[in-house]
């Protein structure tokens, strides 16, 4: 009988080695790793966006469907089973903002492409007087709006490009100045209600739409070109600047995030450093130096 159950352990001991030599622990740990990394990235992803409601919905089903095979309601089972036999393409239907933000994420990381607004081995002394006489007219022509209580809405266009935008809106293609800028926004000037884009150091168009946030955590007392500047940071690494038309207040829209009460001196380094932020260290891409340079109210 001993040797039975000697026999036995020994078995059950042999194949418990037999698996372990079987793992490679390096390439499983980066598997692992790499699950946890695409659960948490979901988890956040919902967490951030009105998807955490729809998650609410789609387990309120699965609770609806163990029910009806509990009492073994069989209409109800009939009518789940469709939905569910169609389940991916009615998630990429219901999840489709979530899931282009979550691409355009990933688009935009640093992972995705060492190419930059001024590229390290390409820049040149004249690039980078371009790019400094640009942000430079901008905080001359914010300067003036400000004091006029005159809004605007200005987007620096980095490394996600902006076609579409531009196609809403009337090409420009000038070099920026405080004068043009500002004629641009003049109150009464039919291109005022839009965003102008700056493209390659230039005014490249002007009147553009852009899209709006969906968060629903947003300050209330933030009007459409806030929440404009907002939504455009979320759908690219672009920077942006606006300026309030009610208070003449000054802010700065970057990844998601929006800094206010900015002066044009500390606009202008806060530009600067976006912009050439991939001239420095790395980390500090999508507006993340302005805001510790700054401290401007976060709103979000």
């Amino acid at each position: 009988m001993w040797e039975m159950i000697g026999s036995f352990f020994e078995g059950i001991w042999s194949q418990v080695m037999t698996f372990l030599s079987s793992i490679n622990i390096f390439t499983s740990l980066i598997d692992i790793l790499f699950i946890a990394f695409v659960i948490y990235s979901v988890i956040k992803l919902i967490r951030d966006s009105r998807a955490e409601q729809l998650m609410k919905g789609i387990v309120l089903f699965l609770l609806i469907y163990a029910f009806a095979a509990l009492l073994d309601l069989k209409s109800v089972k009939f009518m789940l089973n469709i939905l569910f036999d169609n389940a991916l393409i009615v998630l990429v239907v219901i999840f489709q903002p979530e899931l282009r933000r979550a691409l355009e994420r990933v688009g935009q990381s640093r992972l995705s492409g060492a190419l930059s607004v001024i590229k390290k081995n390409g820049a040149n002394d004249e690039d980078i007087k371009s790019v400094r006489r640009a942000i430079t007219a901008v905080c001359g022509a914010v300067e003036q709006l400000q004091r006029q209580k005159m809004g605007a809405l200005i987007v620096f266009e980095r490394h996600t490009k902006l076609g579409e935008i531009i196609d809403s809106g009337t090409l420009i293609n000038a070099d920026p100045s405080p004068e043009l800028i500002g004629n641009v926004f003049f109150n009464k000037a039919p291109l005022h209600d839009g965003a102008m884009i700056i493209r390659d150091a230039r005014v490249h168009a002007a009147g553009c739409i852009l899209p709006l946030t969906t968060q629903q955590q947003i300050s209330s007392s933030l009007g459409t070109r806030h929440r404009a500047a907002v939504g455009m940071s979320e759908n690219s690494d672009a920077l942006i600047v606006v300026v309030s038309e009610e208070t003449g207040a000054i802010s700065l829209a970057s990844g998601g995030n929006l800094t206010r009460d900015y002066t044009p001196k500390t606009l202008q380094l806060a530009l600067e450093n976006g912009m050439f932020s991939d001239l420095e260290s790395g980390d500090q891409g999508k507006g993340g130096f302005f805001r510790k340079l700054w401290k401007g109210s976060d709103t979000l």
